[in-house]
């Protein structure tokens, strides 16, 4: 043969399915470009620079792992819709005369072309769109950039060397496949496996059982740092448990669909339910991976949106005042000395200085201490893991009217209690190991305006007593279970600032200066630490708002990914189901009578992934608000509506994606009569 007829075969098939190669080429190059854009983005030197820059390039990277490691996955699946389609073409090339070689030279020329397209058209809008990623980035950090066009030469490389050989290896896949096939197996690929698979009870039972699994895990996670450790368990038990009710539960559904006559035996139910109980088996699989993206792309966006836009809500319970201090004292009475008020009043006459005013000052003492709450006593001594750790903070009833504004009153012996994270008590008393013993006279539903719990993953108990220093008293002496100090005493104070970031950035840096220079007298004091929220603003919103980017992009990828399976699914289905379809006609089935059956079909199978993510989302729901809650997102009702949101949003671009490709299937089903 011709040297040069190898590419034009090679181009010709791919021109003849341009309805299943344009798809898949478009999604090549945006794997392409999505894989550039963040790997340009994680080595900039414009992320570099920015404060915190560490932490977003630490992001993107994991970003980036993920968008490569699931590009060879997904890509490997969909080219098997491609394989799938074309083997029959093979055949008969086969049977006409060429050899499994020629046959392979003239994938090898496909795949070249395609990798080619794909890498050219991929790289050039992944730096053409790499700019607006990063405007719309800083854009979203809050931050201001140049408009200047960058390229980056080692993304560039990585990017063409990952994804070359991800396609040389789909290749390898590919020939394996074709030169181990026989003429005639090529020829009726289509039609292999057309017997009905049977319903597996056990594999679906299973399904069932490592599904509730899952769910109980998810629903009666109480603390938010277990619920971290037991988050990705319970993921990978809900995905292997999707897997198999949709291969196995679903040919159990089409059987007992099949076995209730009165639904079974209508026009537009019996040829849908015969057709999807004998694909079942092969498309459960697809539908899935669906159901699975559908899933990820819901909690990761609802997330992350709900991230985003409670940052500055996190941000004020991160900073309770616009600036602040704490200060850590050795002895009870250098809490009230005159070296910690001297830092106070240092802070106050540089904000006058600096002609402006403190508002809504706070200023108490706190006593604290780490242990394991368990059944009404707090141990210090004896902890095993860190996990099992509760912070415990307690704080003078005095300085708890002074703050709220209460007039509360306790005994010798009782306290307020107020606990975060999930923590519940189980007495009404608590005991302290080497300390005192005390009555729960009333829970506080709001703490004192601190940051207190806000710093911490652990879970925490606020204790307010009548008297602070014989409350704290028995334990100064006492070792925790490492054989350090177990109490520390501190001082905390701050105050708001009505001028804006820059002023209030510049009266901070004056005043940390001016405190940690050591011109302050530091007896007794032990540690020395100042805050401003409008300095680290930038750094928590890079954080908050990194998540957010990477939240966005990798949606926009599971998206593609779980639209190409729709779209594949409803195109080789299409294919397979056109004779069946053709026979029908020909025994007078008409037109309006099929579209039916299509719409019954598209609708069983269809919305079943949106419905199961929608059912995977709700059990998981009290799971992320948990983990939520470390990132000082407390607000119930406000994940809620994001959730919803988001799903709304979700489900018009399913329904959206089901329009689409209902029609395309539905034309290429009644093509052959029109």
């Amino acid at each position: 043969m011709k040297t040069g007829l190898y590419p034009q075969l090679a181009l010709n098939g791919i021109k003849k399915n341009k309805r299943l190669y344009l798809p898949y080429i478009l999604t090549c190059a945006g794997m392409v470009m999505m894989f550039y854009i963040v790997s340009f983005l994680a080595r900039g030197e414009t992320i570099t620079k920015l404060r915190g820059g560490t932490m977003m390039q630490f992001c993107l990277q994991l970003g980036l792992g993920v968008i490569g490691v699931f590009s060879l996955i997904f890509l490997f699946y969909t080219n098997s819709f491609l394989i799938r389609r074309r083997k029959k073409e093979f055949g008969l090339y086969n049977i006409l005369g060429m050899g499994k070689v020629n046959l392979a030279r003239v994938l090898i020329w496909e795949s070249l072309i395609v990798s080619a397209v794909s890498l050219l058209g991929g790289m050039f809008c992944g730096i053409l769109f790499s700019k607006l990623a990063e405007l719309l980035m800083l854009n979203i950090l809050q931050m201001e950039t140049d408009f200047s066009l960058s390229i980056s030469l080692d993304s560039i490389v990585y990017t063409v060397v990952l994804f070359a050989i991800i396609f040389f290896l789909i290749l390898l896949n590919t020939l394996k496949q074709i030169t181990v096939s026989k003429p005639i197996e090529l020829l009726h690929s289509e039609n292999a496996g057309e017997k009905p698979p049977k319903a597996n009870w056990v594999v679906a039972l299973a399904g069932v059982v490592i599904m509730a699994i899952a769910y109980y895990i998810a629903i009666s996670i109480e603390e938010p740092l277990e619920a971290i450790m037991w988050f990705f368990i319970a993921v990978v038990l809900v995905i292997i448990a999707t897997y198999l009710l949709f291969i196995a539960g679903s040919v159990a559904l089409c059987s007992l669909l099949q076995k209730n006559k009165n639904y079974y035996y209508k026009t537009n139910h019996f040829v849908s339910v015969s057709s999807m109980l004998f694909r079942m088996k092969r498309n459960g699989a697809g539908l899935a991976s669906i159901c699975i993206l559908c899933t990820m792309v819901l909690v990761m966006v609802s997330s992350t949106v709900c991230l985003y836009m409670g940052a500055e809500d996190s941000l004020r319970k991160r900073y309770p005042r616009n600036i602040l201090s704490d200060v850590t004292v050795s002895e009870i009475a250098d809490l009230n000395a005159d070296n910690v008020k001297v830092i106070s009043d240092t802070a106050l006459k540089i904000v006058e200085e600096n002609g402006e005013q403190a508002e809504n000052v706070l200023n108490y003492n706190y006593a604290v201490f780490n242990g394991t709450y368990e059944n009404g006593k707090v141990t210090t001594s004896e902890i095993e893991k860190v996990s099992d750790q509760t912070i415990v903070f307690i704080v003078s009833l005095d300085d708890y009217n002074k703050i709220t504004g209460k007039s509360e009153t306790l005994s010798e012996n009782e306290v307020f209690v107020n606990t975060s994270k999930g923590l519940k008590l189980q007495k009404n008393s608590i005991v302290i190991e080497g300390g005192k013993s005390f009555s729960i006279k009333g829970s506080v539903d709001k703490f004192i305006d601190s940051n207190l719990d806000t710093m911490n993953v652990l879970p925490s108990i606020y204790l307010v007593v009548k008297d602070f220093e014989g409350a704290v008293s028995p334990m100064m002496n006492l070792a925790n279970f490492k054989g350090d100090r177990l109490v520390y005493l501190h001082n905390f104070f701050g105050f708001d600032l009505s001028c804006k970031d820059e002023k209030q950035v510049d009266i901070y840096t004056e005043i940390s200066d001016t405190i940690q220079s050591g011109s302050i007298t530091a007896n007794g004091l032990e540690n020395r630490t100042i805050e401003c929220a409008a300095f680290d603003r930038a750094e928590f919103f890079e954080l908050y708002g990194s998540l957010f980017f990477l939240g966005i992009l990798l949606g926009i990828v599971f998206i593609f990914a779980a639209v190409l399976i729709i779209y594949y699914k409803q195109m080789s289905e299409g294919y397979e189901d056109q004779s069946r379809f053709d026979i029908m006609q020909k025994v007078g089935m008409n037109k309006q009578e099929i579209r039916k059956s299509i719409n019954s079909q598209v609708l069983t199978v269809f919305f079943m992934p949106l419905l199961i993510s929608a059912i995977h989302l709700g059990f998981a729901f009290p799971m992320i608000y948990k983990m939520l809650m470390l990132f000082a997102i407390t607000d119930l009702a406000f994940l809620i509506y994001v959730t919803l949101g988001c799903f709304a949003v979700f489900t018009l671009c399913y329904i959206i994606v089901y329009k689409i490709t209902s029609k395309a299937y539905y034309s290429i089903v009644s093509g052959a009569k029109e």
